[in-house]
């Protein structure tokens, strides 16, 4: 059976940070290309068995993106050293070590190693575009490839397809790969989830409110649920990483809101988590938040969304009523 390879080169990052090559990061940019090529794969029906991504930040959030984009967990995303700075050869010996049942399978990395592959690999070799660049950031190569990941001779292949982000479309089909409307970023970030973090101690119950990423207001955990996690789920790994706090998430959200962004409705369902765990600051990766415990009646004046106000008073009764 024959097999199939992505080749996807890295979105554009961002060379005006002061930072190593290994750490650079991705421009805004860079990262709407990698998720236009992850919405362009998903409506091609080219989702990949195994995904293999450079450790390199430009690299891995190219995957991340992409993934997220085709509706996969970034926590499917294999990675290997081996294909920071590759050359063919190298990357040649990853694809060795794939599994036989990997039938189609994307590697996410780096030129010249990735043209160099393309140039080896298939036959006929593509041409070279009128601008000189083959693989330019954010750009898919698909092939068809022998059946053995162990034997791949120079011109085992054949190049399906050569796409650039860059040419496809800025916008996001919603809420499915067919469906008729456009919006400004992919399917799933319009739906998210929130957490209440709560307590109860000698004062009663205290809810923890944290500060907005821009230090403006106070505001519960929230954000985009990932694919491949339930509301629940992502509503916890939220508490974890805006508020260094994990504990047991009701089953049963206290309810929901939406509001406004990337031009369309986002839709928070929010659950309460009863706190156990909460983690000192030192330890908190996101501490220049700030947060607070405090009284159920403090934090509905103290939060920003006027819609939380009315759920932790409900949480209040329920708590009450045991």
């Amino acid at each position: 059976m024959s097999r199939e390879l992505l080749l996807l080169r890295h979105g554009k990052s961002d060379w005006d940070t002061d930072i190593d090559d290994f750490n650079r990061p991705l421009k805004d940019r860079g990262k709407r290309g990698a998720q236009r090529v992850g919405a362009w794969l998903l409506k091609q029906g080219l989702l990949p068995d195994l995904v293999i991504a450079s450790p390199a930040e430009r690299a891995l959030v190219t995957a991340e993106k992409c993934c997220k984009a085709m509706g996969m967990s970034a926590s499917e995303i294999e990675q290997d050293q081996r294909i920071y700075h590759a050359g063919p050869a190298q990357l040649l010996e990853v694809l060795a070590n794939c599994p036989a049942d990997g039938q189609r399978v994307m590697l996410v990395g780096h030129n010249p190693g990735f043209e160099q592959l393309l140039l080896h690999l298939a036959d006929p070799p593509p041409d070279i575009p009128e601008d000189g660049k083959l693989m330019p950031t954010a750009t898919v190569a698909h092939l068809s490839m022998p059946d053995d990941w162990h034997r791949l001779a120079p011109g085992a292949a054949r190049l399906l397809q050569l796409v650039r982000g860059s040419n496809l479309p800025k916008k996001f089909p919603f809420p499915s790969p067919d469906g008729d409307e456009q919006r400004d970023r992919p399917a799933y970030y319009y739906t998210q989830s929130s957490v209440i973090p709560y307590r109860l101690g000698e004062n009663g119950l205290e809810i923890l409110v944290v500060r907005s990423s821009q230090d403006k207001h106070w505001v519960v955990p929230k954000g985009i649920a990932d694919p491949g996690l339930s509301l629940q789920e992502s509503a916890r790994k939220e508490a974890w990483e805006e508020a260094g706090v994990e504990g047991h998430v009701w089953d049963d959200a206290i309810g929901s809101y939406s509001y406004p962004k990337w031009g369309a409705t986002c839709v928070v369902t929010v659950f309460p988590m009863q706190v156990s765990r909460e983690l000192p600051a030192e330890a908190w990766e996101e501490r220049h938040r700030g947060r607070e415990w405090v009284s159920a009646k403090k934090a509905r004046d103290m939060v920003r969304q006027a819609e939380l106000s009315p759920m932790i008073l409900a949480l209040e009764k329920q708590l009450q009523r045991g």
